[in-house]
């Protein structure tokens, strides 16, 4: 199990971290300016204490130059600028990081569009609903919480080593450095160790239990329909328990992390005070130069503490960087074609058509079939003979091993992805309803049609009577997931959707699966309407729907014959 997860950790920090750093382009300049002001910032805040100590050394004889006022107004004038940075420096890593995810969001939605539908079809619904909202989500606390305490501790550190030196010794100096690299490098690296395996346990397990609770949420008609409430029930509150264990693992390792560094930066306190009072004793410091030392020491711990409390955050963050750079990496089934060939649909013909999903099982084998326009193609057969993956290769939507599919003439290979889509449409086994308006939905296939387009369109799937018999009519919110609808009532909208688009080809699979006798006539009577205007292929595994077919394939354990 541990092997398992470690290796589902491809990249390493440092590599995650290079990766989510490249994307901020042209907000580099906003991120230096965050850091800037975060360093300057500091640096005041610790000046709101220094020139106490500095007045304090003043007034033990130490060779001040400054007198008690200027001492005083740049202690107010520290504080005063101390708040006003750290706003800038706050205001510039959220535009940063807001914008930042905004662009991430963007480039999932795309990557996904890009993928799918044949490498979405293994993804779980629900992890890439946790990727698209919390992963992207813990993103911002790296951009927003992680770039800039790491510049700031490396300037800061580095400002306050070189002070020390000059003004208190380069003793003090080399413990403060001494003092910087232990807990802002060495505890770190030991934290990320142990805490990195917890944290990609985590992400894991809120992956899979989102993906189990959507599952339930979705199906929970079917879970009551099934008595299976309690069974269900149990699941979920064990993966709940499972993920609740990872937490406190998470938890612990991190407060564990959190104890070492307030450890480390006591110890480091106590050492920079010995040593500035045995220097002193052996005349090699006077008390005041200590003093202003030894408090620069200590009030600068800050920065690198706030990296030190970084490795419980990112291994939550390396978890969800690695799966958002997994996704945006991941290279499609099928490549579009860009610039190809353009076409106007007139006729379809496959030959010698072989296909496997993973390069061993076969799904199709030599399969040979060609349509006209103005034929009704049907090609029928049992579930799970390779009907829908056929349909699928029509639509490129997977890569063909061997053979040809042609469009006028034209392997499907050379021709401009937008302009296969343009000519050749799918109306698949299950309609999926966004939660809008019915005309909403239906515009999806044409965005400008007009009313009567619509209503001539769900004419002909034979849906526009139930349309009206709505309350609000083609207003009415179809609801969350489609669940006011039937299964047979989204089938007919999808194929409303189909007539709307206008596509020269449409390929429907099962159409008429979800509706009763009566309604299969009526849709069945306006495909064959439809056909003097367009090839369409039918796909069902009844012989009845194929009564309007002009020509009729089997198909049986992925081989086609007429």
């Amino acid at each position: 199990m541990k092997n398992k997860e470690k290796r589902a950790v491809r990249r390493s920090g440092a590599k995650i971290m290079a990766s989510l750093i490249l994307l901020l382009g042209s907000l580099a300049y906003i991120m230096v300016l965050a850091v800037i002001n975060g360093s300057v910032g500091f640096l005041c805040a610790m000046g709101v204490t220094l020139f106490g100590a500095v007045g304090i050394a003043k007034a033990l004889g130490e060779a001040i130059s400054l007198s008690y006022g200027v001492i005083v107004t740049l202690t107010i004038v520290c504080g005063v600028l101390r708040g006003l940075l750290r706003y800038l420096e706050q205001y510039s890593n959220h535009y940063i990081a807001f914008r930042l995810l905004a662009v991430l969001r963007d480039k999932i939605f795309g990557a996904l569009r890009t993928l799918c539908p044949a490498k979405l079809e293994s993804k779980q619904k629900g992890s890439i609903i946790a990727m698209i909202t919390s992963d992207i989500e813990t993103l911002e606390v790296f951009y927003a919480h992680t770039i800039s305490p790491i510049c700031i501790a490396v300037l800061v550190s580095s400002c306050i080593c070189v002070f020390v030196g000059t003004v208190s010794g380069w003793w003090l100096a080399l413990v403060a450095l001494v003092g910087f690299v232990t807990v802002g490098i060495v505890v770190p690296m030991i934290s990320s160790g142990k805490l990195k395996e917890s944290g990609v346990r985590y992400r894991s397990e809120f992956a899979s239990f989102n993906a189990y609770f959507l599952d339930s949420i979705k199906g929970i008609k079917d879970i009551v329909l099934h008595n299976a409430g309690t069974e269900r029930e149990a699941e979920v509150n064990r993966r709940s328990d499972v993920l609740l264990g990872e937490t406190k693992k998470m938890k612990h390792d991190t407060t564990k992390a959190a104890a070492a560094t307030e450890l480390c930066v006591s110890l480091f306190i106590l050492i920079t005070l010995a040593v500035g009072i045995l220097l002193v004793t052996k005349d090699m410091l006077t008390i005041g130069r200590m003093i202003i030392g030894v408090v620069a020491v200590f009030g600068s711990f800050g920065p690198v503490i706030a990296i030190s409390a970084l490795p419980g955050n990112l291994t939550q963050t390396f978890a969800s960087g690695d799966r958002v750079l997994n996704l945006l990496a991941e290279e499609p089934a099928v490549q579009p074609v860009i610039d190809g060939k353009d076409m106007v649909y007139n006729n379809l013909e496959v030959k010698n058509l072989s296909f496997s999903y993973d390069g061993q099982t076969q799904v199709l084998s030599d399969i040979c079939m060609h349509a006209e326009q103005g034929e009704i193609i049907g090609i029928v057969g049992e579930s799970g003979c390779g009907k829908s993956t056929l349909l699928k290769l029509l639509l490129r939507f997977w890569k063909k091993n061997q053979g040809e599919i042609l469009y006028n003439g034209a392997d499907i290979d050379v021709i401009d992805s937008e302009s296969l889509l343009d000519n050749v449409t799918m109306v698949s086994q299950v309609t999926y309803l966004f939660d809008e308006t019915i005309e909403e939905n239906l515009r999806i296939a044409k965005p400008d049609a007009m009313k009567e387009e619509l209503e001539e369109a769900c004419k002909l799937a034979s849906v526009h009577d139930f349309i009206l018999s709505l309350p609000e009519g083609y207003q009415s919110r179809v609801g969350a997931l489609g669940d006011n609808l039937s299964a047979g009532e989204k089938q007919r909208i999808g194929l409303a959707r189909a007539f709307l688009r206008g596509s020269a080809l449409i390929l429907l699979d099962e159409p008429t699966s979800n509706v009763d006798s009566i309604n299969e006539g009526i849709i069945l009577n306006a495909l064959k309407e439809q056909k003097s205007k367009k090839s369409i292929i039918l796909v069902s595994h009844r012989e009845s729907t194929m009564s309007i077919a002009d020509r009729i394939y089997h198909m049986e354990g992925g081989k086609l014959w007429a």
